[in-house]
């Protein structure tokens, strides 16, 4: 099997520059609490990147996390998005993580514990 058989109708290839666009960088959680405005339940959450500072999140991962779980958890962050308004707050970095079988979000994380603001490689 060829490798143009392995890939499907919706792969896109990139070149390596284009995932160096994307600052994909780990942080820990520091406060998390509910985000009372939000339409769909969904957590403000800070994390702090480290040298980039704390920064704010909304995130929609209400099924599988309480807020006292999430403090002190280590999360991957994409950093280069615009700061976007959601449900009241400015959302600064988009916290990454994959859907489970029913669509709820499980985090993305790391193995072991990395400094702040490390950039995934």
């Amino acid at each position: 099997m060829t490798d143009s058989e392995h890939k499907t109708e919706t792969q896109n290839t990139i070149e390596w520059q284009d995932f160096e666009k994307i600052e994909l960088r780990v942080g820990t959680v520091v406060s998390a609490r509910i985000n009372e405005k939000a339409k769909k339940p969904a957590y403000v959450l800070e994390v702090d990147l480290g040298e980039l500072g704390v920064k704010t999140s909304s995130a929609q991962i209400t099924v599988h996390y309480t807020p006292e779980a999430l403090v002190g958890r280590q999360v991957l962050c994409v950093c280069n998005f615009g700061p976007k308004r959601i449900a009241g707050v400015v959302s600064e970095v988009l916290v990454t993580g994959f859907a489970d079988a029913d669509g709820a979000i499980v985090l993305a994380s790391v193995e072991r514990k990395v400094p702040n603001g490390a950039r995934l490689h």
